[in-house]
């Protein structure tokens, strides 16, 4: 049989059959047929169930084994429709999960460009399915719904969401790809383009945001929602009253005047280019599908994405994405070098020297997720009650969005206590100071701690730069300090660096890294040197960038240099971060390494001057600051590179300090520098973070004498 897209379906299957074959370790997933007897009496729906046989920690997957089984299960209802048995069929998945899509690892498998189409293919032949049956189809999505799962539910004839829904996305071309099973055509056609926009290119080159079930909802990807405590009754009720005829479905018809899909268009298209540079081509492939989506019709909209899918699978951005999404979802469970875990001592009690903003930033993350005492001191009252007060109002906050009861609102406050006093840190396991980043107040502030504690507390750091070893050397137990360095804010940034000093033993670093581990961090092991990782590269690039513009390169034009490349612009970053940090970590490391840190003058002035950025925002663009600009010194001979020059000149000073972070053991492997320059830092998935882009470019072999990755290990095999 063809195809109105013109392709074999019979060649199809089997060729998804033969990929199935030669699959070994795909998470299968099986599609469980039941009937339901529909409230109100209009019949019976078929309900297909999604289910991988995990627990909602292994999401729904669809790879060539599950599809195929979801063919066979829509070959029984569509039988069983057409002779009448049935009056409708839905689908939903098991509990937290609908379905996430493709399996990452199944796709980045794929050898050549056909295996790829024939995946493309077979996704759009069994999903549109769904929605061409002689009955109508109902997709009750009751947990997370991303990729492929999204896709599933936009091919039913009607949709429901549970209010609880933590995450709805198509997420591809932060990955390197497009929705490619129906989503860049289905979604413009039933949310609009604007809508369509959001999710297929905002949400997700915005480092992956995910829609909640009531955004999802108020978008109009859902007809219905409903509570999860009774989700599906609620559902199958509804769907009743819809076959029934008692809810006719409302849409809003969908604007079709070129002019504004154009307008919708160029925003995501001038997004895309601000994001990504212009150097990631998925987010560009599925804009011109959307585009097309106006007045083709879905045969036409289905070949698009097929083609689109089997070009960006064999991508450069698409590999690197998938390396990207192993580091996060597999390295970064299993962080390399971390002792046996059963070293690690139970944490009862949590102390924090300290009361300013990153400190009840902690204080609020360990009542969260260890859920014990937390004692919280400072150098006065006044101090300590602000603190407390900042963890209670974000406990508020919590409790006001409904993302906690009352009581848990009331258990937390309960954990939290302040005082002017240490002595509270009597039997405390574990003691973080967060206080002003000098390494004699720090040293300090430890010796005072340890008059106090147990031989056994951990005494944990979260300086960003300074030697855990030094910091430790004036101790009685120096062994039992290690680095636990947070990224700001805490809450949201998923990296936590465990930096070992020189005396660090294996029971206090075990105690870190299962600590961190609770906590729900992404945790890397970090040997003791100057600015630990991210900071040390970022370090390195800002002085870079500093250097340029000292000399003579206008910020503008080093700001646009690095798109796609960077999560914003280094002279937006650097008001984030604050000039004064920025500039303490500059010297630092300038200090450590005179030979290459480069130390900005301008930089210094604008600190001098006690101004918190280059930039003013007049506008939805920024400018640069007047007063800033007439702090700059104008050099005598400006030298002025072309953006290509100043990221030349960047990606170079990176290449040559991970190779001596390697070369030195800051960490055990090139995949730990880009897990950390992608969680701290965010740096993009298409790029794998740092070091598949600089291999990629060439800038590697240039710049630090070879590749960092194998072939084929972040990029198309060889």
């Amino acid at each position: 049989m063809t195809t109105t897209t013109g392709h074999d379906t019979a060649q199809v299957i089997a060729d998804v059959q033969a990929l199935a074959e030669a699959g070994s370790d795909e998470r299968v997933t099986s599609f469980h047929v039941r009937d339901v007897a529909l409230p109100g009496g209009p019949g019976t729906l078929a309900l297909i169930s999604m289910d991988n046989g995990f627990d909602h920690t292994k999401p729904t997957t669809l790879g060539p084994r599950g599809l195929l089984n979801l063919s066979a299960a829509l070959d029984a209802v569509s039988a069983r429709a057409d002779s009448g048995e049935i009056v409708a069929v839905g689908i939903t998945g098991k509990p937290f999960i609908f379905a996430v899509g493709a399996d990452l690892k199944d796709v980045g498998a794929l050898s050549d460009r056909e295996q790829a189409l024939t995946i493309a293919r077979f996704g759009h032949d069994t999903l549109r399915r769904l929605g061409e049956l002689a009955v109508p189809s109902f997709a009750f999505v009751n947990g997370a719904a991303m990729g492929g799962g999204v896709e599933v539910a936009l091919h039913a004839t009607y949709r429901t969401i549970s209010s609880g829904v933590p995450a709805v996305a198509l997420p591809e071309t932060f990955l390197g790809l497009v929705p490619g099973w129906g989503g860049n055509h289905l979604l413009p056609n039933l949310v609009g383009v604007t809508n369509a926009l959001k999710v297929i290119i905002e949400n997700p080159l915005s480092q992956n945001r995910m829609l909640k079930g009531p955004q999802a909802y108020k978008l109009g990807i859902a007809d219905a929602m409903f509570e999860p405590a009774d989700f599906l009754e609620q559902s199958l009720r509804w769907a009743g009253a819809v076959v029934r005829g008692d809810v006719v479905v409302e849409r809003a018809e969908i604007e079709r005047d070129e002019q504004v899909w154009e307008g919708a268009l160029a925003a995501a298209k001038a997004f895309a280019d601000m994001k990504t540079g212009g150097v990631a081509p998925a987010p560009y492939r599925a804009i011109e599908i959307v585009r097309a989506a106006r007045t083709a019709d879905r045969d036409a909209g289905f070949a698009a994405e097929d083609a689109a899918l089997a070009d960006l699978i064999m991508s450069e951005e698409f590999r690197s994405g998938v390396y990207s999404f192993n580091l996060v979802q597999g390295r970064a469970k299993r962080p390399a070098g971390a002792p046996d875990k059963a070293l690690a001592r139970p944490v009862t009690k949590v102390g924090i020297v300290g009361a300013g903003l990153m400190a009840s930033q902690l204080a609020l993350l360990f009542a969260q997720r260890l859920e014990v005492p937390v004692v919280m001191t400072d150098l006065d009252q006044a101090r300590v009650d602000k603190g407390v007060s900042y963890v209670h109002g974000e406990i508020d906050g919590l409790l006001g969005k409904g993302r906690i009861g009352p009581d848990k609102a009331n258990r937390l406050k309960a954990l939290l206590t302040g005082s002017t006093s240490k002595d509270g840190f009597a039997d405390a396991d574990f003691v973080i100071e967060a206080v002003f980043e000098e390494m004699s107040v720090k040293q300090q502030v430890f010796a005072e701690v340890e008059a106090i504690v147990s031989p056994e507390c951990v005494l944990a750091t979260n300086t960003s730069s300074l030697s855990i070893t030094e910091m430790a050397s004036k101790l009685e137990h120096p062994e039992r300090v290690v680095g636990f360095h947070f990224f700001n804010p805490v809450a949201i940034m998923p990296l936590l660096e465990i930096v070992r000093g020189d005396q660090t033993d294996d029971a206090t670093l075990a105690t870190a890294f299962a600590t961190g581990k609770t906590l729900r961090k992404t945790t890397i092991g970090v040997k003791d040197s100057p600015s630990f990782i991210v900071n040390r590269l970022l370090g390195r690039f800002m002085g870079e960038v500093g250097r340029v513009t000292d000399e003579g390169t206008p910020l503008e034009v080093a700001d646009s240099a690095f798109a796609g490349f960077a999560p914003m612009p280094p002279f937006v970053l650097l008001a984030l971060v604050g000039p004064a940090i920025a500039l303490h970590n500059s010297e630092t490391l300038a200090g450590a390494f005179p030979d290459r840190f480069y130390v900005s003058e301008n930089l210094r002035r604008v600190v001098a001057a006690g101004k918190p950025g280059f930039y003013v925002w007049d506008g939805p663009k920024p400018s640069l600051d007047p007063e800033v600009a007439a702090l700059f010194d104008e050099p005598a001979e400006p030298v002025v590179l072309t953006r290509e020059q100043v990221r030349e000149q960047v990606l170079t000073a990176l290449a040559d300090e991970a190779r001596r972070m390697l070369d030195e053991g800051v960490v055990v492997a090139p995949e730990d520098l880009d897990l950390a320059m992608i969680t701290g830092a965010g740096f993009s998935f298409w790029n794998g973070g740092l070091t598949p882009l600089l291999d990629r470019t060439g800038v590697a072999e240039r710049a630090a004498g070879g590749r960092f990755l194998a072939p084929g290990v972040a990029s198309v095999p060889a």
